[in-house]
């Protein structure tokens, strides 16, 4: 199930999220704030947080492709499939990110879960509906980026990843799932790629996603996403 909406500052939209062995809705949900004021009078913050040139995902697509194409030519994985095992912690050497991840599912009215304030904050969060990193298919792992009570948060520097950049996933069955980042993007909330940034891929790929753009303080919400691809190249562990 696609979440309709969803308690954290990330991104615009959700849709065509999810593994082939489940029916995808085709609804996509705008994301609402984390909480009344969790992250107001973060501007000067954020005008110091990397991130990379915002792309127009309606702008550079053929007239005969999808507004959402521009995130698609993602190399193969090297690395065959893992089994299901839960992740436990992200690392993402080149921009000092290690961090626990917990687990985010849905809410009784359909919205997507979030860390809220207090000691989960500042983990990151997988979404129990889409692959278990290292799994064929789409993984999804959302952090936030700032709060104006404890400053940057663990995606605060996603932004100055750069392709090529390793991301290792540690999971609960101690295999490690470690991938190599293919894009950095920016988008606008309004124009969020949604069908391809959550699209089933054949093999394992990992989206990471966060707020960019400026804070806007009438409507307590950023204006645009950072969002990470990145694709399996090898796993270990006993």
């Amino acid at each position: 199930m696609i979440p309709r909406t969803a308690a954290a500052c990330l991104h615009a939209a959700l849709a065509a999220l999810g593994r082939r062995d489940r029916t995808v809705p085709a609804a996509a949900a705008m994301l609402a704030a984390a909480g009344a004021g969790v992250i107001a009078s973060t501007l000067a913050l954020q005008q110091h947080a990397p991130q990379p040139p915002l792309t127009a995902a309606n702008a550079a697509a053929p007239p005969q492709q999808p507004a959402s194409a521009a995130l698609a030519g993602e190399p193969g994985s090297s690395a065959p499939p893992l089994d299901y095992a839960a992740p436990t912690r992200i690392q993402i050497p080149a921009i000092k990110v290690n961090a626990a991840i917990i687990p985010i599912g849905l809410h009784e009215d359909g919205s997507l879960q979030a860390p809220v304030l207090g000691p989960d904050y500042d983990k990151a969060a997988w979404y129990t509906g889409s692959a278990a990193p290292g799994q064929a298919g789409t993984a999804v792992i959302e952090g936030h980026l700032d709060s104006a009570r404890s400053g940057p948060s663990v995606f605060y520097r996603l932004g100055a990843a750069r392709p090529g950049d390793v991301i290792t996933i540690i999971r609960a069955d101690h295999h490690d799932a470690t991938y190599r980042v293919d894009t950095v993007r920016r988008y606008p909330k309004s124009a969020f790629p949604t069908d391809t940034v959550y699209r089933d891929t054949d093999i394992p790929t990992l989206r990471l996603i966060t707020c960019a753009g400026h804070f806007d303080a009438d409507t307590h919400h950023y204006t645009d996403n950072t969002v990470v691809s990145a694709t399996l190249t090898s796993s270990r562990g006993s």
